[in-house]
């Protein structure tokens, strides 16, 4: 599923939070799944609205007791350690640590030493995984925005009197098409802005796509002209047909690349080592025959949009390369996890694969036979064939039944 945040005026969090549930996300459910980071002492209350004609959902967050001031460690640990699934706690991470290296680069620090102040109270905490809880609910695995409206003027906070858009929101939004309204308000706040950042792959017009349902969340106030709501619509990318007839799983990477001539081959390896490290999803070596007739390679690097700025930085450390080019691709998947073998070698992960047309296929985990071959004082060769072989009977076993 396909979401597009129409932001014409502008974003923040309890306005994404209201957009989702005016979709569909149930309110019970999302404050029981909120529960599970865990959090406590909040409530959460929706007031349905009407902005120049328009209906939509005003949420509120009520903290009970005092906002405590939290570390971004604080609010990782809380996210990483509860039983939130996999896809919500990377995407409600991911956004937080975007606040983290905004609010880092502004005031001179390390992201984890960043002090949250209202970015850490309750109501921010219940915005941004509450966004992450309703994007999973819907299906969303893709998203794409409008250009970010900022107002002017000032706005007061706990650091004192700062402009419109605050620093860490122009800090965030670095990279992404953003212009301005001649209106004295913060039409998007720095939490808003790390949502649209982190989850929207493209920016742009309305794309190409069939419109399944709209959902309006509504800013605290209307405001002249109006009106101050953001609107997201989700459906299927172009016409709805590919993805019915494929049936694929999608979802957006981002290809970076560089040509390198002049490199010890000896420090590839190195490299590919802390390119996985720091989050990248496949790298290649791809020779190359380059200027001057020179022979080079092509080093291509598969990451998530989160992961470019360390995937570019190692690159541009860890080789000889004056550059690196990158863009954003979408590419349909597989869907695959992990299965328990009771192979000859006692029970093992592999990798299972799942068909669109519902056929399962195991294969084997590289690192978990290099492990039992050295263990065991065995060739890899022979371990890897041997598992193989043993997932393939278990696969005709499976079918036959």
């Amino acid at each position: 599923m396909l979401a597009y945040f129409d932001c014409f005026s502008g974003i923040s969090g309890d306005m994404t939070l209201g957009a989702l549930i005016d979709l569909g996300v149930p309110l019970p459910w999302l404050k029981e799944s909120i529960a599970a980071l865990p959090l406590t002492g909040f409530d959460i209350t929706i007031e349905d609205v009407e902005y120049n004609g328009i209906r939509a959902k005003r949420v509120d967050v009520h903290a009970q007791g005092e906002h405590h001031h939290r570390h971004y460690s604080d609010i990782r640990s809380l996210i990483e350690e509860s039983s939130l699934p996999d896809t919500v706690k990377k995407t409600a991470g991911s956004i937080f640590r975007r606040l983290a290296e905004a609010e880092a680069e502004v005031h001179g620090c390390r992201p984890e030493d960043v002090h949250f102040h209202e970015v850490g109270a309750v109501d921010a905490i219940v915005d941004v995984v509450g966004t992450a809880l309703g994007l999973h609910r819907l299906g969303v695995f893709e998203a794409a925005a409008a250009a970010v409206p900022n107002g002017r003027g000032f706005v007061t906070c706990r650091h004192g009197r700062l402009p419109i858009p605050a620093p860490a929101t122009v800090a965030i939004l670095r990279g992404v098409p953003t212009y301005g309204i001649d209106v004295e308000y913060e039409l998007t706040t720095p939490t808003g802005a790390a949502i649209l950042a982190t989850v929207a792959q493209t920016f742009g017009a309305l794309p190409l796509m069939t419109a399944a349902a709209v959902g309006y969340g509504a800013g605290r106030r209307n405001l002249d002209p109006g009106p101050n709501l953001l609107r997201i619509i989700i459906g299927e990318e172009g016409s709805g047909r590919s993805r019915i007839e494929n049936n694929f799983k999608r979802d957006q990477v981002v290809v970076v690349e560089s040509s390198i001539d002049n490199m010890n081959p000896e420090l590839f390896g190195f490299l590919m080592d802390r390119l996985f490290d720091e989050g990248a999803l496949d790298v290649a070596w791809i020779p190359a025959q380059m200027k001057k007739n020179r022979l080079g390679t092509l080093l291509q690097v598969l990451c998530r949009r989160d992961e470019l700025n360390a995937i570019a930085s190692c690159i541009l450390s860890e080789t000889t390369s004056l550059g690196v080019r990158y863009h954003e691709a979408g590419r349909f998947i597989l869907e695959r996890d992990q299965a328990l073998l009771e192979s000859s070698f006692g029970p093992i992960l592999v990798k299972r694969i799942r068909y669109p047309q519902g056929e399962v296929r195991l294969a084997p985990e590289f690192e978990v036979c290099k492990r039992i071959a050295l263990e065991k004082g065995l060739p890899l060769r022979s371990v890897y064939d041997t598992v193989a072989l043993e997932a393939a009977e278990l696969d005709k076993h499976s079918a036959g039944r």
